[in-house]
């Protein structure tokens, strides 16, 4: 460890590592139903936009091993791991959260389960041992899987998988930031009363959206008071107020806490199209964000960047760009969102759905925003209120700017 208590094998000098992307078809399997909105094709039409337009050039994909049931039982409790193996063969039988309309139960699903945990640990690994500062897994971020329950259709929880596996490998603090539209209540339960791990989700207001949690007042307990953060934004909230959200908060947090790592769920169901939420964010945000958490990464974990997916229910129109986005970000490759959709992706995308198709990839929205302490937004009670309840435990002046 350095001074900061960051893994020296992350960035050994002379080393040159290149960003990790892990990927196999076999992720489609996680599939709850026909008719769900969790659909796969998301995943499928996002390799092949990021194919197409030439981002994934000469990049080797990884592809994982599904995670053993010790690694799985770094996070749930080994009476769930039974639960979830036999309930396709007694689907009837309802508990743990499985059967239910979020999660229903569906044939492999353990095996499913296990293989997207295993890519966002190898993914870990990839940064851990040194052969990458940054890696990407867009089938993991299933945040709301708790120790022995399904949740929000997520059958176990990779990222506090990833996150258990990091602590015990040479990682001593990770932060966790979750821009999903919906609460990393998952992961935060999982770890609100562990220290090294900060836990910061930006989401819709839980007034007005499931799990109805996230509040501002929660902010983990004992010795980790402080390492919960929640800013919870009002719905129609657009990308100039969710960016000025964002960096009146996560910056400051994310400095003082000095994490050795930073772990990101890139939910895209904020759109303004997503028909699960209400926030109203364009995929040029999208790409403003990953491009925030890329620089916040660099930093302030010393460059070490794991990203997940996670929600997303604008299946053709948004996730594949959004995601695509993500993975050119990741990998230094910046797509420019006025650049055209390649015609053969277009042309497959639309044998699939009867909507019609965006035609760049951006949606010709301007991403500049004012900062918090000058003028005034509708985002400024949420920040307020979070600055409130956790700056102080931090040693940060909740009403200064420069905070």
């Amino acid at each position: 460890m350095n001074e900061r208590g960051q893994p020296v094998c992350a960035y050994r000098a002379g080393v040159t590592t290149s960003p990790a992307v892990v990927w196999t078809p076999d992720f489609l399997g996680y599939q709850l139903s026909d008719s769900h909105p969790l659909d796969p094709v998301r995943l499928d039409l996002t390799m092949r936009l990021a194919t197409a337009l030439g981002v994934l050039d000469d990049v080797p994909l990884l592809a994982p091993a599904p995670a053993t049931d010790a690694e799985i039982e770094r996070v749930h409790r080994p009476g769930y791991l039974s639960a979830v193996r036999t309930a396709p063969e007694d689907p009837f039988r309802n508990g743990h959260g499985l059967g239910t309309e979020d999660n229903p139960i569906f044939p492999g699903m353990h095996e499913a389960s296990a293989l997207i945990c295993g890519g966002s640990l190898l993914a870990a690994r990839e940064i851990a041992e040194g052969r990458a500062m940054r890696a990407v897994n867009i089938a993991g971020g299933l945040h709301h899987a708790m120790a022995d329950r399904a949740a929000g259709f997520c059958v176990y929880n990779d990222c506090a998988v990833a996150i258990s596996w990091l602590l015990d490998h040479g990682f001593e603090r990770v932060a966790y930031l979750d821009v999903d539209v919906h609460h990393g209540d998952g992961v935060q339960a999982l770890f609100q009363h562990d220290p090294r791990v900060l836990t910061i989700s930006v989401h819709q207001h839980p007034l007005t959206l499931w799990p109805g949690t996230g509040w501002p007042s929660e902010v983990g307990s004992g010795d980790a008071e402080g390492t919960a953060v929640n800013l919870a934004l009002p719905p129609g909230t657009r990308d100039a107020g969710w960016l000025r959200a964002f960096n009146a908060v996560v910056p400051s947090l994310l400095a003082e806490f000095r994490p050795s790592v930073l772990v990101t769920q890139c939910g895209a169901d904020t759109h303004h199209e997503d028909p699960l939420a209400e926030l109203s964010l364009s995929v040029d945000g999208h790409r403003a964000i990953y491009r925030t958490l890329r620089e916040l990464a660099t930093t302030t974990a010393g460059g070490r960047w794991l990203a997940l997916g996670g929600g997303g229910y604008g299946l053709f129109r948004v996730v594949p760009r959004s995601w695509t986005h993500l993975l050119a970000t990741v990998l230094d490759r910046d797509v420019d969102p006025g650049r055209a959709l390649p015609a053969g992706w277009v042309a497959h995308a639309a044998t699939l759905t009867r909507r019609p198709l965006p035609t760049t990839m951006g949606d010709g929205v301007a991403v500049d925003f004012e900062p918090w302490g000058t003028g005034a937004d509708p985002v400024d009670d949420a920040v307020a209120a979070t600055r409130g309840a956790v700056f102080p435990l931090h040693g940060l002046d909740p009403h200064d700017p420069r905070d």
